[in-house]
């Protein structure tokens, strides 16, 4: 299990230094997200100061751009970090689609595959020189290329990771990617019983092993160097899982431990607003279900027990102040990355 990390800053002045502090620290790889930012612009930057360390979006929202926009700009980051970029894509949700992308909202999983299939033609094009293009589909429909508009060869591949949490998706990431990112909103529970179950339906139909496949996620993790730490990252914990539990598409990982009736309640409270109630309905026991409590000294070990068989590249997910420092993360990364 590769332990990874996150681009933190929004500020595209601030991102070749933060990457390369990442690859000095250890760390296998560096995600971008993309709330608020682009997330394929900081990757070129970190490729760029970078020699070692693996990049890609986690995740870039697909459907708001063409497949061909998404290939181009993939091809480009894969040429320039020297083969070291993954492309991770996303649906996101209904809502977001519609009324902050202003895209029209189709269903998800088969526009996907489409989107997944219609990439790797076109790369495939592009790696023979620009040969005919041709992808027909429901939703997408690529006919033409010409020398001027294709970029130059390269052989570096693209491995695609899709996010997914339901069935559909975690079938069509087994069938058709090369890996996936698990929601940080999951359980070892969750990822036994459900995702890899999905996942290894998806190789089997494609003819490959799970040794073929990545699955990655970032993990809720909780420490502090005394109780008063320990409470506020308690808190900020609890508020994150609370929000991403309000999420219908989510239900599932709830309802895996007999708790589908809290996200019920949790959807409630975030139609009126009331996001200050919203933690109040995560109870203990929930919260050690959803993130790792430990201390500095053995974070690192229960993080790889509780994933052990189940992740193969695993990040800290920490949203409150203060978690690690350099120190920390650099013996962390020896831990994990030798």
């Amino acid at each position: 299990m590769k332990l990874d990390t996150g681009i933190t800053t929004r500020d595209l002045s601030e991102v070749a230094a933060e990457a390369k502090k990442a690859e000095e620290l250890g760390f296998d790889a560096i995600w971008s997200m993309e709330a608020g930012n682009d997330g394929f612009l900081p990757l070129a930057l970190a490729a760029e100061h970078t020699q070692r360390i693996k990049m890609g979006p986690a995740v870039a929202i697909a459907f708001p751009r063409s497949p061909m926009a998404t290939a181009y700009t993939s091809w480009d980051l894969a040429a320039l970090a020297k083969g070291r970029f993954v492309l991770g894509l996303g649906t996101q949700v209904k809502g977001h689609i519609e009324r902050r992308y202003g895209v029209k909202w189709e269903a998800p999983v088969p526009k996907l595959r489409e989107y997944v299939l219609a990439l790797k033609t076109i790369f495939k094009c592009w790696a023979e020189g620009g040969k005919k293009l041709s992808f027909q589909g429901k939703y997408f429909n690529f006919s033409l290329m010409t020398p001027f508009f294709a970029p130059k060869p390269h052989n570096y591949s693209i491995p695609i990771y899709i996010a997914g949490v339901n069935e559909h998706i975690l079938r069509l990431a087994g069938e058709h990617c090369e890996g996936l990112h698990a929601h940080p909103f999951t359980s070892p529970k969750y990822l036994r019983e459900y995702l890899l179950p999905h996942v290894e339906e998806g190789l089997k139909k494609s003819g490959r092993a799970r040794k073929d496949f990545t699955i990655f996620t970032s993990a809720f993790v909780i420490v502090g160097r005394n109780q008063e730490e320990i409470e506020r990252a308690r808190a900020g914990v609890r508020q994150q899982i609370s929000f991403y539990a309000s999420t219908r598409t989510y239900k599932v990982v709830l309802d895996m431990h007999g708790w589908g009736d809290v996200a019920t309640q949790l959807n409630e409270l975030t139609a009126k607003g009331d996001w200050a109630s919203m933690p109040k309905l995560i109870t203990d026991e929930m919260l050690d279900t959803y993130a790792i409590s430990g201390t500095y000294d053995n974070i690192g070990e229960k993080v790889r027990e509780r994933f052990d068989g189940l992740l193969d590249r695993v990040s800290f997910y920490v949203p409150y102040k203060g978690a690690f420092d350099d120190s920390a993360w650099s013996r962390l990364c020896k831990q994990f990355n030798g």
